[in-house]
């Protein structure tokens, strides 16, 4: 029934360039099946893509799996630790204080 993992660990694994640090774990709830991926943070681009459409991808391709078990499956990508991504409102503080000076 792991098929769904199974698959995700073979297709991250082809994209990363650390396949050592992929690390992917799989819950199921009433919900249906969440599975929870890490990467190295270097690897975080490949797998999200541009605008995303990576990612999507590949959520796509689960729940066509899942569907072929009669199983909602859900694709959780883990914010590597360390990674400096800035949060909306500081961007938009940012952006403010940037028109004041104008």
């Amino acid at each position: 029934m792991e098929q769904d993992k199974e698959f995700l660990e073979y297709v991250i694994k082809a994209l990363v360039e650390f396949p050592n640090d992929v690390k992917i774990s799989r819950s199921v709830d009433e919900m249906g099946v969440l599975i929870s991926l890490s990467v190295n943070q270097a690897d975080m681009g490949k797998i999200i893509g541009r605008q995303g459409n990576t990612a999507k991808a590949i959520r796509t391709l689960l729940r066509v799996i899942g569907m072929k078990n009669n199983a909602r499956v859900n694709l959780k990508i883990n914010e590597p630790d360390g990674s400096s991504r800035p949060s909306a409102s500081s961007s938009v503080d940012q952006a403010m204080e940037d028109l004041k000076g104008i």
